[in-house]
């Protein structure tokens, strides 16, 4: 299966800017989460057994207002975005697994998802592609090759977040992508492939780090996976750590 990243250029104001509307983190802090994650979701794609293949968002796609995104930007899309990837994953394991980097095409998201699944299903005749969200730290290469046996069986095979979202939509055939990620996405992305006469499986839940309550959750995931002497996306944690973040009642995130 090829997976697919879609990732923003990890600029202050364009990722994760929700979480410093609601919680104590800054735009920065904010940025600086979000690249993290995505670090710790590239390494694990490309410890599995999928291909990775880096859909970024350029200038034509990216929100003109408060300044992002527009000329002034001191770096393009791009190279932020292969900065960022190269980065975390180093030039050798860049050549040894052949990361792909292809821009986004499409004035909606679920116009850029669609167009890169059917050209991908159909211009390149991959037998699955996997779309996998950066903001999922905790997805370990279990669920990545749990999909790619799914996805055999199911022509569709959606991963929830909490809330009715989805951090991994997998598809074997396309669907129609027209309002494919309306709220909630869970329901609608199923909706559309079973409309669409395809089997829909799924892969367990995860959370994100794109709202406060899913923050929440990684963080505790985070630290029960270290009482428990289990492995961490260690980017995530690291970031989590540096800006003191601990969840206390609510829960809601506090700077310890």
């Amino acid at each position: 299966m090829i997976v697919v990243v879609p990732v923003d250029p990890p600029r202050d104001g364009l990722v994760l800017s929700s979480l410093a509307e609601t919680t104590p983190l800054s735009l920065p802090d904010a940025r600086r989460l979000y690249e993290a994650a995505t670090a710790d979701v590239v390494r694990t794609v490309v410890s599995s057994g999928g291909e990775l293949l880096v859909n970024y968002r350029d200038e034509e796609t990216l929100p003109m207002d408060d300044g992002v995104g527009d000329e002034e930007t001191e770096t393009d899309a791009e190279t932020e975005v292969r900065t960022l990837v190269t980065d975390a994953l180093g030039e050798d394991v860049l050549e040894a697994e052949d990361v792909r980097f292809e821009r986004q095409v499409g004035s909606t998201r679920a116009a850029r998802v669609g167009n890169t699944v059917t050209h991908l299903l159909e211009e390149e005749d991959h037998a699955s592609v996997g779309v996998l969200e950066p903001t999922t730290p905790l997805v370990a290469r279990t669920e990545i090759d749990g999909a790619a046996m799914t996805i055999r069986r199911n022509e569709v095979v959606l991963g929830p977040a909490p809330a009715g979202r989805v951090y991994f939509a997998c598809f074997a055939e396309p669907i129609d992508f027209t309002d494919a990620y309306a709220t909630p996405e869970l329901g609608t992305l199923a909706t559309h492939g079973a409309d669409a006469g395809l089997n829909v499986g799924f892969a367990p839940m995860l959370p994100t780090v794109a709202t406060e309550a899913d923050l929440c959750s990684t963080i505790a995931g985070l630290e029960a996976r270290r009482a428990a002497g289990r492995p961490v996306p260690e980017a995530t944690a690291a970031v989590v750590d540096e800006l003191g973040i601990v969840v206390e009642d609510g829960p809601t995130i506090v700077r310890g």
